[in-house]
């Protein structure tokens, strides 16, 4: 292994070599957010292998910041969660999220689409309670992505966590949204909304007409889109 130290005394340095490896602190975003399973934790980053998501978690372990339990439920399983030291860590990672989403362009931040990823980020953030309470089941389309990217339903029951498939689960769907990625991912991250979408025709919405009408309400965006862009 390469030697990262940069062999300086200050604290500065020395948390550096620590969290500014490669997808540490997006790992460190996602256990924030709640992700405590291994499967979990990839699901939020795709792009990141088995073998280095290994890796990072065992260095967080030993570096205090990440602590490792068995399941309760399932035997065999491990969880994973912040320890004191990395929960001390979060708003220094949602001060990154604001510095990006304040100054970093549009442009750039629409640059790498992630289908996976944002419908793991929607899922997670839904807001259910402007919802009908019983079975809800929105299928997302996006046309113009390679087909294992293409159709994703968000499945939300009454008091259980909101799940999410890529294969058609079998239920009847309530609601169809159709939409380029870009555009979905432009209004999860505040910077467009439904209602522009559907007014230029980049958005169609077919089914139940309660849920079409408080799409924006039920959405929820991403924990950053209420910070205001400072550039283009």
């Amino acid at each position: 292994m390469p030697d990262r130290s940069y062999k300086q005394f200050c604290p500065v340095a020395m948390a550096a070599e620590i969290l500014c490896t490669r997808w540490t602190v997006v790992l460190l975003r996602e256990l924030v957010a709640g992700s405590s399973r291994f499967n979990e934790l990839r699901r939020g980053m795709p792009r990141m292998s088995p073998a280095l998501l290994s890796q990072r978690l065992k260095e967080l372990e030993a570096a205090g910041i990440v602590r490792r339990t068995p399941s309760a439920t399932e035997p065999g399983v491990s969880e994973y969660g912040l320890t004191d030291a990395g929960k001390e860590l979060e708003p220094l990672i949602e001060a990154f999220g604001r510095w990006g989403q304040r100054w970093v362009t549009t442009e750039l931040s629409l640059e790498h689409l992630e289908a996976s990823l944002l419908m793991w980020d929607m899922r997670r953030n839904l807001i259910t309670d402007p919802m009908p309470r019983h079975r809800n089941v929105i299928h997302f389309r996006y046309p113009e992505q390679a087909a294992v990217d293409r159709s994703w339903w968000l499945i939300v029951e009454p008091d259980m966590p909101v799940d999410l498939c890529s294969v058609d689960p079998g239920f009847d769907v309530d609601l169809y949204v159709s939409t380029g990625l870009r555009t979905m991912t432009a209004i999860w991250m505040g910077l467009d909304t439904v209602r522009a979408a559907l007014a230029s025709q980049r958005m169609h919405l077919t089914g139940d007409e309660t849920l079409a009408k408080d799409m924006q309400a039920w959405l929820g965006l991403s924990p950053f889109a209420a910070v205001q862009k400072l550039v283009a």
